[in-house]
């Protein structure tokens, strides 16, 4: 991932040292797990643990060269450490196991302390729109349905909903991580034919993952979750920025993205206050669903393994922990930051939309005094055509429309945006079942 979107906490876990460092750590446990079993000394293992070598950028290229002669990375890797060690004891080093059980289990531990990183920053995007929420669930804004005018609605509404959603992604993001944690070294072809499952038990253990069944790799059907999880994010994300593009554009300007001092909106048009950053995240919830796509093609493998999926996974899981990081804190900051215009809000609502936004309060107040529903409706049809063709405020028509029997007290209830917005705090009611 390139370095503008890649949170330096996140992009550590997946740096050539941290991967070379997390394949040693299960060497040597899986060494220590033969001593557990009685099949290595136990001053071997302890002596390949104390020569074990620094993982440092030195190491890293030690590694590429050995590689350009074996054209293996693992075998590689597995030179260079005994080599550091030294024999007789390093010849303890990938005893019995097969390259997929260093790689995997490393892999899955590694997984499991991105989505711990992905679960606090989803947690702390959660709290960020339930606090807006409760803060403005009483500012009215227009609510659209195909980008409509259709009722009353409230910010706070809006962020409730987005708290809510964002939380069930939090939820998906904990079921991935335990999909994920997991680990295998079970040989060649899972069936540990050439090492005993304590070793095993013993690496697992010591990683905080769950020994599981495999062939000779753990089944991507885990991973693929994983990336679900990150794409579902992304999904929440790109509609949250969605709306805020939409607010914020010049006919509304009913929010508008935080702009600090000293930043410009446009190099050409000094004016320009662009959503520049909820475009951005909407282009990399794209990524984010095009990742998925390769990481469910990955499940397929033939027979008990190929590494068709190998050089797949090298691109999109550390960039899709990156890049699912990346917008969960910008979301957070645009969350917390975002500018509501409530009188720019309310404008639209009492005089852009002439009162259109009372219309079915106007139906149901017809129907309650006795019209048929169907006669009602064309009253009420033809009357806000007539406000918005003529420019007039809706009440007016319906003041002068000799067929609307209703008197000034059930109007005035009609238009009464206090009703109408009654049981808006069933909204941030629910946040309280939130975590």
């Amino acid at each position: 991932m390139i370095p503008r979107y890649s949170p330096s906490a996140m992009a550590a876990l997946f740096s050539d040292e941290a991967r070379f460092a997390m394949w040693l750590e299960v060497e040597l446990l899986a060494t220590e797990g033969w001593v557990a079993v009685g099949d290595v000394p136990a001053d071997a293992a302890a002596l390949c643990r104390e020569r074990a070598p620094e993982i440092d950028a030195g190491f890293v290229e030690a590694v590429a060269e050995r590689e350009r002669i074996t054209d293996h990375d693992v075998a590689a890797f597995v030179d260079v450490v005994q080599d550091a060690i030294g024999q007789p004891e390093g010849s303890w080093i990938h005893y019995g196991l097969t390259s997929s059980d260093v790689v995997d289990t490393a892999l899955c531990a590694t997984l499991t302390r991105a989505a711990d990183l992905l679960i606090a920053a989803s947690g702390a995007l959660v709290a960020a729109c339930a606090n807006r929420a409760r803060e403005c669930i009483d500012i009215p804004v227009v609510g659209r349905t195909h980008g409509m005018h259709a009722e009353p609605t409230t910010y706070g509404a809006k962020f409730s909903l987005w708290a809510l959603q964002a939380n069930r992604d939090l939820e998906r993001l904990r079921t991935a991580r335990d999909r994920v944690a997991v680990g295998k070294l079970s040989g060649a072809v899972g069936t540990y034919s050439n090492i005993d499952p304590r070793v095993e038990a013993h690496v697992c253990a010591s990683l905080g993952l769950t020994p599981v069944p495999a062939t000779q790799v753990v089944a991507r059907d885990r991973h693929a979750e994983f990336l679900w999880a990150c794409a579902s994010v992304g999904a929440t994300i790109e509609m949250m920025a969605t709306e805020v593009r939409h607010m914020a554009r010049s006919e509304l300007q009913e929010a508008e993205e935080p702009f600090k001092p000293g930043q410009k909106g446009s190099s050409a048009m000094p004016h320009k206050r662009n959503p520049i950053l909820s475009e951005r995240l909407c282009g990399l919830a794209r990524v984010l669903r095009g990742y998925l796509s390769a990481g469910l093609e990955d499940v397929a493998l033939w027979h008990e393994r190929d590494i068709s999926h190998s050089s797949v996974e090298r691109v999109i899981l550390p960039d899709a922990a990156m890049l699912t990081l990346y917008m969960l804190e910008k979301t957070k900051g645009l969350v917390e930051g975002l500018v509501l215009h409530p009188e720019r809000a309310m404008v639209t609502l009492t005089e852009s939309s002439r009162g259109l936004v009372f219309s079915q309060s106007v139906l149901l107040a017809l129907v309650a005094g006795g019209i048929s529903r169907d006669a009602a409706y064309r009253i009420v049809q033809r009357d806000a055509r007539t406000a918005w063709e003529e420019g007039r405020s809706f009440r007016s028509v319906l003041d002068e429309d000799p067929e609307v029997t209703l008197g000034p007290d059930a109007l005035d209830d009609a238009f009464d945006l206090t009703r109408t917005l009654r049981h808006v705090h069933r909204f941030t009611d629910a946040l309280e079942d939130l975590g």
